[in-house]
């Protein structure tokens, strides 16, 4: 008599039956990148914060002083404001990151979240990025149209330190945009195929 029994065949064993895709593990590489987006954070006010400048300026044929702030231009602050947000986020999601390193059960669900804070955290990065740099180029080139004086070759410190900062915020708009992308890879990694 024939026995109803599955023979033990490879096919019928439940080990060959296919898991889940481990994926492609870039967190350590993402702990690198959120580090930098700190650094960018961090010089980015620090620079802004030190920009400060006094200069004697003619005022009807009198030399008066007149200091240059980045609190003076509502663009600066929202920038320093911004860049201050982004420090802190990124301090945030390092220490995420960290502990992804040491846990990884959370790593597809975190990714997911680093996708949507880092795409929000870099929208506000470019935004006072695009703000700044708009208000820096009026400084150094002026617009004649409207009447606005170019002022950099006056405060020449100011204007290197304001230009210098927003150099380092748009690497760290960089860095933003390539930590969503190493973020979406590593999640298409973890699709089954």
């Amino acid at each position: 008599m024939a026995s109803i029994d599955k023979p033990s065949d490879p096919e019928y064993t439940s080990s060959s039956t296919p898991s889940a895709p481990e994926g492609v593990d870039y967190f350590k590489f993402d702990v690198i990148l959120r580090f930098l987006l700190f650094a960018a954070s961090l010089i980015a006010v620090v620079v802004m914060v030190t920009s400060d400048e006094t200069e004697l300026v003619l005022y009807q044929g009198i030399p008066v002083p007149q200091p240059a702030k980045f609190r003076y231009s509502p663009a600066f602050v929202y920038f320093v404001a911004a860049l201050s947000v982004s420090g802190l986020y990124s301090i945030i999601t390092t220490l995420a990151s960290l502990s992804v390193v040491n846990k990884p059960h959370l790593k597809t669900k975190l990714l997911l979240h680093f996708i949507f804070s880092d795409v929000i955290i870099l929208g506000i990065i470019a935004s006072a990025t695009g703000t700044a740099g708009g208000v820096a180029y009026v400084g150094l080139k002026g617009n004649k149209h409207v009447g606005w004086v170019k002022i950099c070759h006056v405060y020449d410190k100011f204007c290197r330190h304001s230009g210098g900062s927003i150099a380092v915020a748009l690497f760290g708009s960089i860095v933003t945009v390539l930590l969503i992308w190493l973020s979406a890879y590593s999640i298409h990694s973890r699709i089954p195929k």
